[in-house]
């Protein structure tokens, strides 16, 4: 008999992660690789931030803290949805964890029950199906296409609903494609979800604030009736450059924020003190550099957008967000290549090429592959030359 749990049979390890682990151990072995699969911004921690990590740690602020959040962090937080989304929140309203993957588990093992139906539109980021299944979950996984801008539309929401669903998880601007969500997207969302009483939505909102070409951000809660049963997630990790950091947030219902302080209290306790004051002063402090650093990620979209576009076999939409791309490979999928899946394609571009990506599979949609731009351009200018010799060669 094995002593490992039967609940872990359903889950499988994180791709994204397994991807940048395979590229930190080929460059150990000496390889030249170009590593395109980590969802992590290049750039630094601003000083302003560090700065304020270590005047806690010479202040002596390096002990337990309440265990969902400190109240000047809370208050941050609710400053930070008041002033930017025009949403109110008490304190009491607000959890804060180790990163936003903890929010988010977090909150599955607060809510579902065995059977319960959490719909996840894919392309999806990987981690949603696992946890959903981890905590006792059905995830409902309904294909987005290409033609639909990789976005759910009503219509598929309202067929996807069910009686056992709890959740829908909305992710704007998305891992793994960059789409957005315009207001009438949501908007039109809404009017189905007003409609569905016991479904609850869960909005992904981590890359809010890196986006491109005027795209005008919105949250659920705060464009439609639906505040009341929406857990609206976000953190420091992407806008920050704090993914080492790991200090994610939520807002929303008072019974939902307080199970889940019920359930970190049993498992991690606190975020580290540390990490919540740094957090404090990139919500409160400047943020002036966060659209600097957008103007230079747009850059790199344009330009990996256009070289992904000139290459045979290979399509790219333009996303609105992120720091990711989600081309088709599927021009290069039949007999004359020899390759089957997404999976065959990365695979043996990291093999000849030595490019690091992430098979679309991975994400809920076969026959395409997610480039995270969030690197040098010096690097992806040498992933672009490699990716277009290795498809060339294919032809």
């Amino acid at each position: 008999m094995s002593i490992i749990s039967n609940s872990l049979k359903r889950i499988k390890p994180s791709p994204t992660i397994a991807v940048t682990q395979k590229a930190r151990e080929l460059r150990a072995a000496g390889k030249d690789v170009i590593g395109l699969g980590a969802g992590e911004p290049d750039f630094d921690t601003p000083d302003n931030i560090k700065n304020a990590a270590i005047k806690a740690i010479k202040s002596g602020d390096t002990k337990y803290t309440a265990v969902d959040g400190t109240a000047t962090l809370k208050k941050a937080i609710v400053d930070k949805f008041r002033r930017e989304n025009k949403l109110n929140y008490s304190t009491n309203q607000i959890t804060v964890g180790t990163g936003g993957k903890q929010v988010l588990y977090n909150a599955f093992m607060a809510t579902l029950n065995k059977g319960d139906e959490v719909i996840i539109p894919a392309p999806f980021w990987v981690s949603y199906p696992d946890m959903v299944l981890l905590a006792g979950g059905k995830p409902k996984i309904i294909k987005c296409t290409e033609q639909e801008g990789f976005k759910l539309t009503p219509k598929k929401l309202k067929k996807a609903i069910s009686k056992k669903t709890k959740w829908l998880i909305l992710n704007s601007p998305s891992n793994p494609t960059g789409a957005g969500y315009s207001k009438k997207e949501i908007q039109d969302l809404a009017k189905v979800l007003v409609r569905n009483k016991m479904v609850y939505i869960l909005s992904d909102d981590i890359y809010e604030h890196i986006r491109y070409d005027n795209f005008d951000f919105f949250t659920i809660a705060q464009i439609s009736k639906l505040k009341d049963r929406t857990l609206t997630m976000n953190g420091v990790s992407k806008s920050y450059a704090m993914t080492g950091w790991r200090i994610g947030y939520a807002a929303g219902p008072k019974d939902i924020i307080k199970a889940i302080g019920k359930i970190q209290s049993q498992s991690t306790s606190n975020p580290s003190s540390i990490s919540q004051a740094a957090a404090v002063e990139a919500l409160n402090g400047n943020q002036g550099f966060i659209q600097k650093r957008s103007k230079a990620f747009k850059e790199r979209r344009d330009f990996v957008v256009k070289s992904l576009n000139n290459i045979k076999g290979i399509k790219c939409l333009t996303p609105n967000g992120a720091f990711y791309v989600f081309p088709s490979c599927k021009g290069l999928l039949n007999k004359k290549t020899k390759f089957k899946t997404d999976t065959d394609f990365v695979k043996k571009l990291l093999e000849k090429e030595n490019v690091a990506v992430v098979q679309g599979s991975a994400f809920g949609l076969d026959g395409y592959f997610r480039i995270s731009y969030a690197t040098s351009m010096k690097n992806l200018k040498k992933a672009m030359d490699r990716i277009k010799s290795f498809c060339e060669n294919l032809i």
